[in-house]
């Protein structure tokens, strides 16, 4: 085993913007209605606490929310917001605002009949302008009108969903998507300045070309926008086998080079320099199919991810928080390779705790290097992750930290997640990977998701606080270093007591 140490300081100071839990992603918004998926996204919000989700399908046909019917010869139109009612009123409840993604076309009013998915959301652009427009400023006034402006001014608006791929945008259609664009943030803006407004919403297809041709359009044009989006995924070319996908990860600065381009390419122009750019989707594989999703190693890459992005990002919306998910139609197992933190039958996978692990962070770093983070309270005490992406083979490692302390009692805790102790793909496929969990192995696949926890008492008397952490290969480990002041009972004697 490699030992790494490091001699870490309470008076450093690294950066570090811990936005890993403004946003998170769902499937489409019609999800919202079942059962499972509130079970999922409560448990989400009570360990981890989300501030927005953003998922797609928002004016799809199966939200039932564009209607037309003829009087007296003349086409009219309205709305129903019913559906959208009952999802956005279950996210309030749970402490969580919407990230409002527009679209997808509405079947009346499309151009054309090209849709994307199982669910088959319409991607064509709409067939009036004007019909599309009123369609958006319908909904704003709605929601005004329910959940109160000074509510409605605090949620994110984003124009699409990767228009430079021609499955989302028919064609992927700059210049359509530009007047697309146009046309929607005026239409927001017309109901409260006050409601910020984004995009292109791009992926890694193109990209560079679509962001400085989009930043000179709004500019040229003199179109509304507050902040920038794109998405960034980690994976490399897939090999598809039966419903699944299979991909080699790319290498971290690989996957940091997409958004680290698009910054310089916003703060190229003086006009947007500084400017929020938003990510509303990542991951590592772009695929629903892709096994990498329910595994340690997914969870250690993601770790390395969440610790550097808000360096240049406003925020990163893993995608997505749970498996009742869609595109590629209803999955058959509940390990399928799909997105989310949480697998169908409420087990929590690796990179579940990821995030619950980067919320009990303290705000202030004190280092921060390819292998970990270490975050320091007012009072001294330290909180930090570690991580060992392994993709191919073995590497074990230790990490020998020592920081400046005062002298005095400390506990040290450590939570480990692990191929060994927190790895519900392997408990589920030594069980002989049934597709129907009994009620029993859901019990077991749950139990066998948790992290492992040891603790330990160490006495400083020489002003230097030493500990290790041991990574496996795709370890994730969560550590704390508190101060204490031990208490005894009358007559507790510990070194009485068989056992500890």
């Amino acid at each position: 085993m490699k030992t790494n140490a490091y001699r870490l300081n309470l008076d450093d100071t690294v950066p570090f913007k811990n936005n890993a839990a403004f946003c998170v992603g769902t499937g489409r918004i019609n999800l919202a209605l079942r059962h499972e998926y509130h079970r999922q996204l409560e448990k989400v919000q009570k360990d981890i606490g989300f501030s927005y989700i953003r998922g797609h399908g928002l004016f799809c046909d199966d939200m039932a929310v564009y209607h037309t019917y003829t009087e007296n010869g003349v086409e009219k139109e309205e709305y129903n917001f019913r559906y959208i009612d009952m999802a956005f009123d279950d996210y309030l409840s749970l402490g969580i605002k919407p990230f409002i993604e527009l679209g997808f076309m509405p079947g009346k009013m499309a151009s054309g009949e090209q849709t994307i998915f199982y669910w088959k959301g319409n991607v064509t652009p709409p067939a009036d302008y004007g019909k599309w427009a009123r369609l958006v400023t319908a909904a704003i006034d709605h929601w005004i009108s329910r959940y109160g402006r000074d509510e409605v001014i605090t949620w994110p608006f984003e124009v699409w969903n990767e228009p430079n791929l021609a499955g989302f945008w028919k064609g992927a259609d700059m210049n359509e998507y530009f007047i697309l664009y146009d046309v929607t943030s005026r239409a927001v803006k017309s109901r409260d300045e006050r409601i910020r407004i984004g995009g292109p919403a791009i992926c890694g297809v193109d990209d560079e070309r679509w962001m400085r041709c989009f930043l000179e359009y709004c500019l040229k044009n003199k179109v509304p926008l507050d902040f920038i989006t794109r998405h960034a995924y980690g994976t490399e070319m897939p090999d598809w086998d039966g419903r699944y996908v299979y991909q080699k990860l790319r290498p971290h600065e690989g996957f940091m080079s997409e958004p680290l381009q698009s910054r310089a390419i916003i703060d190229s122009f003086p006009e947007f320099k500084g400017m929020e750019m938003h990510i509303t989707e990542f991951n590592t594989s772009y695929s629903p199919g892709n096994p990498i999703h329910d595994t340690n190693l997914n969870a250690a890459y993601i770790a390395r991810l969440l610790s550097e992005l808000g360096d240049t990002c406003a925020s990163y919306s893993y995608w997505t928080f749970g498996d009742v998910f869609e595109e590629s139609g209803v999955s058959f197992t509940p390990f399928s390779g799909c997105f989310g933190l949480i697998a169908n039958g409420m087990i929590p996978k690796p990179t579940y705790w990821t995030y619950v692990f980067y919320k009990d962070l303290y705000p202030a770093a004190i280092a921060k290097n390819e292998q970990f983070i270490v975050t320091k309270s007012g009072a001294g005490d330290l909180r930090g992750i570690a991580w060992n992406p392994v993709e191919e083979g073995h590497d074990e490692k230790q990490l020998s930290l020592s920081v400046n302390v005062k002298d005095g009692e400390y506990f040290l805790l450590i939570k480990t997640v692990d191929e060994i102790c927190c790895n519900p793909l392997k408990a589920w496929l030594n069980m002989g990977s049934p597709a129907n969990p009994s009620k029993r192995q859901l019990r077991i696949l749950r139990e066998y998701s948790r992290p492992q926890i040891t603790t330990k008492r160490i006495e400083v008397k020489d002003g230097l606080a030493a500990f290790d952490i041991n990574l496996t290969s795709n370890a994730l480990c969560y550590f704390e270093l508190q101060r204490i002041v031990p208490e005894t009972d009358r007559g507790f004697r510990k070194e009485r007591i068989q056992g500890t």
